[in-house]
């Protein structure tokens, strides 16, 4: 018996003082009713109804339990739609996850105008330079740069993720400039700790990849804090554009090796589900579509 049925016909042969209102009503036999109103009593097991040949009239029984029906039905009936104007309109706190400098650079300054146009919606931020586990964390979206595995996850690209090797002119003044990768073995180079092996590059070149061991005098797991470090002329870095874009175009950083390009990376939007997916991330991908679409603008000339 599915108890949610019958508790629903059995408020409708109430309101409608009979079986057969009822049966009109559901699009159902009045023997169908009649049986389902049988089983409920049967399960509770107390006779919720009166019934004469003319009339039917409600226990004591049966009128408490028809007015906590009601309260029940209507409970559920307000939490169906809550969930469907939850797929519609964008409202709610929506969880996001995304690596720090990214977030500071890029994610932030788009926020503001994100959220004029769904007033609805709260941004709860989480910056971290770490994998983030999107489902075992509970967060809506995140921000994902990485050559992406299977997984259950929905990702849909933003951007490119274009790296570059770079140093600051001071720098290769003093120490010179690497002609080919196998020179960064000799260099001070500022290596990003989160890597999988921090200490070895991969360029693609002319003749192939090359693989090159490389150590330094600074090793950290935020891009902001090894850019700063390759301005202040500690070293040379591999970096993502989207860091170090500002130094390039000013001049504070000189690109270096520039026939051997490391792999490239994409920026993608990644979720739980495409299934009843939340308006309020639905419409924070979809934003964030069309606010990188096109050349990312870290790559612009100035």
């Amino acid at each position: 018996m599915d108890r949610l049925n019958a508790m629903g016909t059995f408020v409708q042969v109430v309101d409608g003082g009979s079986f057969s209102a009822a049966a009109d009503r559901l699009g159902l036999s009045r023997a169908q009713v009649s049986k389902s109103v049988m089983q409920l009593e049967a399960h509770l097991d107390t006779r919720l109804l009166n019934r004469t040949t003319r009339r039917i009239s409600l226990t004591d029984s049966g009128r408490l339990y028809y007015a906590r029906c009601l309260d029940i039905l209507d409970d559920i009936a307000e939490a169906e739609e809550c969930a469907r104007e939850d797929t519609t309109a964008a409202r709610g706190v929506l969880t996001v996850g995304a690596p720090t400098s990214f977030g500071l650079l890029h994610l932030q300054p788009l926020i503001p105008a994100f959220l004029a146009v769904n007033p609805g919606v709260q941004i709860s931020l989480s910056l971290a330079d770490r994998f983030l586990d999107v489902v075992a964390e509970g967060f809506d979206v995140a921000v994902r740069i990485a050559e992406l595995e299977d997984s259950s996850l929905v990702a849909r690209r933003l951007a490119p993720c274009r790296r570059v090797l770079c140093a600051s002119p001071a720098y290769l003044e003093k120490n010179g400039t690497p002609r080919v990768p196998q020179d960064l073995a000799i260099h001070a180079c500022l290596v990003y700790s989160n890597e999988l092996r921090p200490d070895t590059w991969t360029l693609h070149g002319p003749a192939g990849s090359e693989r090159v061991t490389v150590n330094g005098p600074v090793c950290a797991d935020n891009g902001d804090v090894l850019c700063a470090a390759a301005e202040a002329g500690l070293g040379v870095t591999l970096l993502p554009t989207f860091i170090v874009g500002d130094g390039l175009r000013a001049g504070r950083l000189v690109s270096v090796l520039d026939d051997y390009c490391p792999p490239d990376l994409t920026i993608n939007a990644v979720y739980p589900s495409r299934r009843y997916l939340a308006a309020k991330v639905r419409s924070f991908v979809d934003y964030l579509a069309v606010a990188f679409a096109g050349e990312p603008s870290w790559d612009r000339a100035p």
